[in-house]
């Protein structure tokens, strides 16, 4: 079985000289919801806008379900659909008349039924005679999903798709992007929400500057490169750290009534039983005690922000 979506040493260059993408490669595969995730500038949307066919490789080659973008275009085009991060629908028309269009679009014949369905389970149906200028900025981002779905596409690209949207839409955005994939659609997301994807994505993908410095399972990643702290609330007030603790990189803060210990979580030992014994040894009483583990944001920012 092909993957949903194959890249390979996928390259664009523009005539300016300015290099979005450089040598990409990755596999998305079939039913899987895939987050992918980097700065503005990084290449997100480039990279969406060439699997999608909008923009032109300078190198490299795209197969979707098998099908060659480029060579097999209609074919492959016809299994995508796009939500595009910008809110670009006719304001004049109704919601039924605009996702019905987009159906058209894509040599589908008519089939009320299921433009029905789309609109129901985006909860758009008591809006279908509505007028897009008159939704909300969620209604009309929900009228994006269901012209993308018109054609009754394998793989949805959203570009963004909760951008602007208050939270309370978000979280049913999240809902209606499961259902998609429970249904069988392939999910691929850019976001800048980074709750977005740890809450939705199996696996993520972190781009910068052109190139994917990363592709791993959430739960992996989180295991692979999170780490834990170990945060002590102590009884009494310590103007520094004592001599006998320094090996163990403790922070000090709130004026000296708490210590933070950071350890690894794959470690094959963490070190809290010894630090413990040595903490109770320079007569360092604690309250209490709690752990917290890095999300998946600090793991994205000291991605990107390692050195090129």
């Amino acid at each position: 079985m092909h993957p949903a979506i194959s890249v390979k040493n996928l390259s664009k260059r523009y005539d300016s000289g300015f290099e979005a993408l450089k040598n990409v490669n990755l596999e998305i595969e079939h039913g899987e919801i895939f987050a992918l995730l980097g700065p503005n500038g990084a290449g997100k949307t480039t990279l969406i806008s060439t699997i999608c066919g909008i923009v032109n490789p300078t190198a490299g080659s795209i197969l979707v379900d098998g099908n060659d973008i480029v060579k097999d275009y209609r074919a492959a085009r016809s299994l995508i659909g796009l939500v595009p991060q910008e809110l670009t629908t006719d304001a004049f028309e109704t919601v039924w008349a605009t996702v019905s269009f987009s159906r058209g679009l894509f040599g589908k014949p008519a089939n009320p039924a299921y433009i029905e369905q789309t609109l129901k389970s985006l909860s758009l149906w008591d809006k279908k005679d509505d007028k897009i200028m008159t939704l909300s900025g969620g209604m009309k981002r929900r009228v994006l999903i269901a012209k993308a779905l018109s054609h009754e596409p394998q793989i949805l690209f959203l570009d963004e798709p909760t951008a602007g949207v208050d939270v309370e839409l978000r979280k049913a955005m999240w809902d209606v992007v499961r259902s998609l994939r429970e249904s069988g659609v392939t999910i691929i997301l850019t976001t800048h929400y980074i709750e977005e994807a740890e809450e939705m994505a199996e696996r993520v993908g972190v781009i910068s500057h052109g190139e994917i410095i990363l592709v791993q399972d959430k739960t992996e990643l989180m295991s692979k490169l999170g780490q834990k702290q170990m945060t002590l609330h102590l009884q009494e007030r310590i103007g520094g750290i004592p001599g006998s603790l320094s090996a163990y990189s403790l922070d000090i803060s709130d004026d000296g009534e708490m210590l933070t210990y950071t350890y690894d979580t794959h470690g094959e030992r963490t070190g809290i039983t010894a630090l413990l014994a040595d903490l109770s040894q320079a007569g360092v009483k604690f309250k209490d005690l709690t752990t917290s583990q890095s999300s998946l944001e600090d793991i994205f920012v000291s991605l990107v922000g390692k050195p090129k």
